[in-house]
């Protein structure tokens, strides 16, 4: 079985509040939380995660 490839988005620089996502996976993408590389991953669909990153782009969550 072929380990994710977890990386960081470059615009992650908010003190550590960050989730990592694997896109080396065939049909899907794992995301977890940065501060927990041992706990659990979310399974998303590559359509899914694709959908959530063109709504945070779009601004549809909001600014923290």
């Amino acid at each position: 079985m072929t380990e994710p490839d977890w990386f960081k988005s470059s615009y992650s620089s908010n003190g550590g509040n960050c989730v990592e996502a694997a896109a080396n996976l065939p049909g899907v993408v794992p995301v977890r939380d940065s501060k927990d590389p041992t706990g659990p991953a979310l399974i998303f669909s590559p359509e899914a995660f694709a959908a959530f990153v063109a709504g945070v782009k779009a601004g549809e969550f909001g600014t923290v």
